[in-house]
C-alpha cells in the first residue's frame, strides 16, 4: 500500500455517491491531526473511563504525542481529527492491516484499510451524533483514502460499538484474540456501507 494513500489533506479520491452525500452532515469536517495542537485535547479525552476501549489511558502526553508522531513517520496509516461546528469532535485512525497482528487472523485485501474512531466526551447530547460521526469516518476511508473494504477489531465488551458498527454496514465475522484485547473481527466493504444507508442490514453479530 503506497505511502501517498495516507495524504489527508487532499480531493476525495472518487466522487461520492449520492446516497452517502445525502446523508453527510455538512456541520463535520475532517482533517489530518496536528501534533502541535491536537494532542493535548486528545489525550484529555483518552485518560477519561468513557475511552478505557481506546487502549491509551496509560500513556502520557509526551508518549501519545510520540505514537502519533510514529504513526505519522512510518508511512502505514493516518490520524484525523473531526470537528463539528468547528469544534473538535472525533479523532479517526486509519492504518494499512498487513503491518498490524490483525493481518494474523485473515486473508488482508491490498485495499483494505483498517480504521479506529473516538468521539469526544459529551457536553450536549445531540440525536444519532456518534453514528453520524461513524458514517463521516467510513465516507472519508472509502472515498479519501480509496478503501475498498474497511476493517475493525472492537472489544467484545464494547457493546455500544458493536451495534454502531451493524448500523453503518459492518459485518461481524468471529472473535480473536489480538495482543491487548479479546476482539470482533469484521469488515465492512463499500457496497455494505452504501446499503446500510438505506437500511437495507440484515447481518448481526452473536454475543
Amino acid at each position: 500500500m503506497s505511502p501517498d494513500r495516507w495524504h489527508t489533506d487532499r480531493p476525495a479520491r472518487e466522487d461520492i455517491p449520492a446516497i452517502v452525500r445525502a446523508v453527510l452532515a455538512p456541520r463535520f469536517a475532517i482533517r489530518a491531526l496536528s501534533l502541535d495542537d491536537d494532542i493535548a485535547t486528545l489525550h484529555r479525552w483518552f485518560v477519561m473511563d468513557y475511552a478505557r476501549y481506546w487502549n491509551m489511558q496509560h500513556l502520557s502526553l509526551a508518549e501519545t504525542r510520540q505514537f502519533y508522531a510514529d504513526l505519522h513517520t512510518a508511512g502505514h496509516g493516518c490520524a484525523c481529527v473531526g470537528s463539528h461546528d468547528g469544534q473538535r469532535a472525533f479523532v479517526a485512525e486509519f492504518y494499512d492491516p498487513t503491518h498490524e497482528p490483525l493481518a494474523g487472523h485473515f486473508a488482508v485485501h491490498p485495499d483494505d484499510i483498517g480504521m479506529h474512531f473516538l468521539v469526544a466526551p459529551v457536553s450536549v447530547r445531540i440525536p444519532h451524533f456518534t453514528r453520524d460521526v461513524l458514517r463521516h469516518v467510513m465516507a472519508f476511508a472509502f472515498y479519501a483514502l480509496g478503501a475498498r473494504r474497511v476493517v475493525v477489531e472492537p472489544d467484545v465488551r464494547n457493546e455500544r460499538v458493536h451495534a454502531l458498527n451493524q448500523a453503518v454496514g459492518f459485518r461481524y465475522d468471529r472473535q480473536i484474540q489480538l495482543p491487548q484485547k479479546t476482539a470482533w473481527l469484521a469488515f465492512c466493504t463499500r457496497s455494505d456501507f452504501e446499503r446500510s444507508l438505506s437500511g437495507d442490514v440484515t447481518d448481526a453479530y452473536t454475543a
